[in-house]
């Protein structure tokens, strides 16, 4: 059985309280579905050669090295996870930004690093 102690429960308890205070669930769904969404269009248009495919909360990206990054809702979190070729991260909405929960920072400057290093060239999508 896993115990959790009483300051490592009221560390987790207090940061689920305040990543659920900030959002609902529609509005989890809203603005996940806008930034995919967004996502997708600018590669629409994106001078490197980056595959886009959606279905149901999910968008694949594959790049030409054939190398591929999922990016989709966990709703029962309230959570977008990103998995690329190297690792997986979880992103809370926290104070207006998708925030990683391991410490890699906010989600569109990681997106951007993230892409830049899996597409193996400079990618910059400008969203925020």
């Amino acid at each position: 059985m896993v115990t959790l102690t009483n300051s490592g429960f009221s560390a987790f308890y207090k940061r689920y309280l305040r990543m659920t205070a900030q959002i609902t669930e529609s509005q989890y769904h809203e603005l996940v579905d806008q930034l995919l969404l967004s996502i997708e269009e600018v590669l629409d248009e994106y001078p490197v050669d980056i595959d886009t495919e959606s279905a149901e909360g999910i968008l694949t990206l594959t790049f030409e090295n054939g190398s591929k990054m999922v990016l989709n809702k966990q709703e029962p979190l309230l959570q977008l996870w990103v998995a690329t070729k190297f690792n997986g991260h979880h992103f809370n909405y926290e104070d207006g930004l998708w925030i990683d929960e391991r410490g890699a920072g906010e989600f569109w400057a990681f997106l951007d690093a993230a892409m830049t290093v899996q597409a193996e060239q400079p990618v910059a999508l400008g969203l925020s």
